[in-house]
């Protein structure tokens, strides 16, 4: 390095802290084969791009995108109502015709038309657009809830209660549509898909915490039917709201070449919808045992509050998953996340036969929720990775179907536990199912990476 001369080094320690703006400070030197340009000055943050304000967190940033902020209001509010039509209608079919059993069967036999309906309501919407089929099959789904309630209400037969309720079939997925619309404006931007997909995933578990408290108040506030007619007036204005935001709706890209193949059986998929089958055991199977549970220490009002704390665990982890960029490919990620739950699960287990108290109970079923939602966020990103191109939709509501007829066989298993043994035993049936997920995750990681090691 050259030497400075002795003024200039004299006049930098007399004056340390004085700006010499008025002089350069860079040295030129020669090397061997190079000229060297030494900078003394002060160093100075280079300049960058400066940052939006309100972009600090993953969630702000998803709805800077335009647009996003309007379809996601609208979504809610129809998706609010998934929570409030089931014990609406129990509410008002058991009060007006004094049976919990018909009650039971004409919700049982609306959901498993809506297992056996919506997959193709998704398929159309797929080929035709959300806008296009969302809202008259909406619509088709109000009138049967209008319908029901107007049997109920003027004491028609009882087979029109199961044929009005059955109509409800037809009702979109709407959570469903509206990852769409997120795996399309975020193609490219998987980090971004993540936060986006979490924060679907947390409404849906706010809709389904706070869909039941509101219908029972309706319902015990006004008169029966309030429920129902409220329910039936939010998700048609919802999907109304949600279909105007045409700009943001996926493209329809016509008939895909895929649309002949079985989705099911697209490569990947059966292991995952299998997988959803047995996570929603575990939903349908709490819930149930909760209720006995409750009712056998004598509080069965506190069931709704006890099952209320699962679901706000769930929410909260995942906005806090969808905030964090968790290390690691989606694959490895599910079978961690199906071993935290079966882990988890345990906790009300213990809790039941251990103590008896549904204040400890509570508070394991807040812990047990919280593995709730990563375990389906990823789960979700695994299924539109492996939906075929066009078909997203269609996707989607398979694994809700999976989910749907999982809580039913869930609900069965955790009835027939509860009056064989005991509602403390039923808590059981939760860790089962999410160990037979674990299970179905880990035999198929290992038979992918022997194929790959083959191939």
């Amino acid at each position: 390095m050259p030497q400075q001369s002795p003024d200039r080094r004299t006049t930098d320690r007399c004056t340390p802290h004085r700006r010499t703006t008025d002089r350069p400070t860079t040295v030129l030197t020669v090397t061997a084969d190079s000229l060297v340009a030494a900078d003394f000055g002060p160093r100075r943050k280079a300049p960058g791009p400066r940052r939006k304000s309100g972009a600090g967190t993953p969630y702000r940033r998803l709805f800077t995108i335009p647009g996003t902020l309007a379809f996601t209001i609208g979504n809610l509010i129809a998706r609010l109502p998934m929570g409030m039509f089931s014990i609406s209608a129990v509410i008002m079919i058991a009060g007006a015709r004094d049976s919990y059993a018909l009650a039971g069967a004409v919700t049982a036999t609306g959901l498993a038309a809506t297992a056996a309906v919506a997959p193709w309501t998704a398929r159309l919407v797929d080929r035709y657009g959300q806008a296009r089929i969302a809202v008259p099959a909406t619509a088709i789904a109000a009138l049967g809830s209008l319908a029901l309630l107007l049997c109920v209400r003027y004491g028609a037969p009882d087979w029109t209660l199961f044929a009005a309720y059955a109509a409800t079939a037809t009702t979109p997925n709407t959570g469903g549509m509206s990852r769409a619309r997120w795996a399309h404006l975020l193609k490219g931007d998987p980090a971004g898909l993540h936060t986006a997909n979490s924060f679907e995933q947390a409404a849906d578990e706010l809709c389904f915490m706070l869909g039941p408290v509101l219908a029972a108040f309706l319902c015990g506030t006004f008169f029966p039917e309030a429920g129902t007619l409220v329910g039936a007036v939010l998700m048609l204005t919802g999907v109304l709201l949600f279909a105007a935001q045409r700009a943001t709706e996926p493209p329809v890209r016509g008939r895909p070449r895929t649309a002949s193949k079985s989705l099911p059986h697209a490569p990947g998929m059966p292991p995952l919808l299998i997988g959803f089958l047995a996570t929603g055991a575990v939903f349908g199977s709490m819930e149930v045992v909760t209720i006995a549970f409750a009712d056998a220490q004598g509080h069965r009002s506190a069931a709704g509050v006890i099952l209320a704390l699962q679901a706000a665990g769930s929410g909260a982890a995942g906005l806090l998953y969808g905030a964090l960029k968790p290390p690691g490919p989606a694959e490895r990620r599910y079978p961690w996340s199906l071993a935290a739950m079966a882990v988890l699960m345990s906790g009300p287990l213990l809790a039941a036969m251990l103590t008896g108290s549904l204040v400890v109970l509570a508070g394991a079923l807040l812990v047990a929720g919280m593995a709730t939602a990563p375990t389906m966020v990823t789960a979700m990103t695994l299924i539109q990775r492996r939906t075929p191109e066009g078909r997203l939709n269609e996707g989607m509501t398979l694994a809700v179907t999976g989910l749907l007829g999982g809580i039913a066989c869930g609900s069965a298993a955790g009835g027939w536990m509860v009056e064989r043994a005991s509602a403390a035993a039923g808590y059981g049936i939760p860790v089962a199912a999410a160990t037979v997920a674990l299970l179905i995750a880990l035999v198929t990681r290992r038979l992918d990476c022997q194929t790959r090691a083959l191939g």
